[in-house]
């Protein structure tokens, strides 16, 4: 194939509206995807994408180009979720059709920064953004202010951390603390501006989407991943309360921040590890079953126990010289000790971490090796399939023209929506 027209739906509309399962290939499935969704949604842009596509497919087909077309969604969680569904995607399908370049088609800035996932795989030969004119009605701010509201991702960027701050503010205030109302409302818009600002919040939905598949797949993660959760909740209660004793007896003044900095560390650290170790080892024990190579998380495990036996003799070596009379000996052998150790058992896991890398390295080599078989026409069981004939096609498995306007690759399979 010389060119592949892509059409990226990032939010996946098709799926979420138009039950339409992705990619969609052909151009006769993404006709039919289209009209799916101009059906269940006339207002969304997507629609549009997809007929720009196919517009540019006909203009190709006509200069003699070998070319095809195929859509692509993500997920309704725009962002890591959505981009590594994409990925995945593009990548079984390059498994399967050799391409030798791409023209990349999208509705808007969002779908385009999409761009450099499809170039690091591909040759981009061009970008093409479907506007679409719009009523001089349609664009008055009520519209836009409408349509705004009516944005899931708007309504989570803006509505999430105030309704947070005002949930917090009226708790605190109920309970008769106002002076904690301002500050725990500051804390939490605080946060959740960092969060946002690092992308941390994908990695939180990230996280309890795994915890979900975890427990469809019914696979051990899920009670390791509960128990790893609760583990950190018990670690934080217990070193929290070992804080707020000492600063009861009016310590904190004398003593300084850092001795209560360490106290905490040390009370905490080996529960924050033990959490850690459920977690990963959940993991370990899923890819066993799965028969999946497992030796990166031997490495994050190893390097997990460097972190925790660092932290810990910090802290104590802190505690015992800032504060004496607590009873906590440590002396700066044991400290060097530590971190010697440390050392041997983070050089343990970089060498875990080498010997993962030559094994995958040898395993795409292998299956690099192995022919590229293409599988027609195949779907799940519970998948309800529609088959659009767009031309004739002999056994040979080459286009024969017909008395249609355009040709195609034959018959077209599209996945509308899970028949139960």
């Amino acid at each position: 194939m010389e060119t592949l027209v892509i059409c990226i739906d990032r939010d996946n509309d098709l799926g979420e509206k138009a039950k339409v399962i992705t990619p969609v290939v052909g151009r006769g499935a993404n006709i039919a995807a289209a009209v799916s969704l101009a059906t269940a949604d006339p207002e969304d842009s997507d629609t549009n994408t997809i007929f720009g596509g196919v517009h540019i497919l006909d203009e190709l087909r006509s200069l003699g180009v070998d070319a095809e077309i195929v859509s692509f969604a993500g997920d309704k969680n725009v962002g890591t979720i959505s981009d590594k569904k994409i990925a995945d995607q593009l990548d079984d399908f390059l498994k399967k059709q050799s391409v030798k370049s791409a023209i990349f088609v999208s509705d808007g800035a969002e779908d385009e920064s999409l761009l450099p996932l499809v170039q690091s795989r591909m040759k981009v030969d061009s970008v093409r953004r479907i506007i679409v004119m719009q009523n001089e009605n349609l664009e008055s701010t009520y519209y836009i202010i409408k349509n705004f509201l009516r944005d899931p991702k708007f309504l989570q960027t803006f509505f999430v951390p105030l309704g947070l701050a005002l949930i917090i503010y009226a708790v605190a205030m109920a309970a008769g603390y106002p002076g904690l109302a301002v500050i725990g409302t500051l804390f939490i818009v605080g946060l959740y501006m960092i969060l946002r600002a690092y992308g941390w919040d994908d990695r939180v939905t990230v996280f309890f989407s795994d915890l979900k598949k975890a427990f469809r797949g019914r696979q051990l993660s899920f009670i390791t991943t509960i128990a790893a959760m609760l583990t950190f909740l018990v670690g934080t209660a217990i070193g929290s309360v070992s804080v707020w004793e000492i600063s009861n007896m009016n310590s904190l003044a004398f003593y300084g921040i850092v001795p209560m900095i360490s106290l905490f560390i040390k009370k905490t650290i080996l529960w924050y590890s033990a959490s850690i170790f459920l977690w990963i080892l959940g993991k370990i024990f899923d890819r066993i079953g799965a028969r999946q190579e497992y030796t990166d998380l031997i490495t994050e495990l190893l390097f997990t126990l460097s972190g925790t036996l660092l932290f810990w003799s910090a802290g104590s070596y802190v505690l015992s010289v800032s504060i004496p009379e607590s009873g906590y000996v440590f002396p700066i052998e044991y400290f060097i000790y530590s971190v010697v150790l440390a050392i041997i058992i983070a050089m343990a896991g970089i060498y875990f971490s080498f010997d993962a890398k030559v094994n995958k390295i040898k395993k795409e080599e292998t299956d690099s090796s192995k022919p590229a078989v293409l599988e027609k026409n195949k779907s799940k069981p519970e998948d309800k399939i529609v088959t659009i004939p767009m031309g004739g096609q002999d056994s040979a498995g080459q286009n024969e023209p017909d008395d249609t306007d355009t040709e195609d690759m034959g018959p077209v399979s599209i996945n509308i929506g899970n028949q139960k």
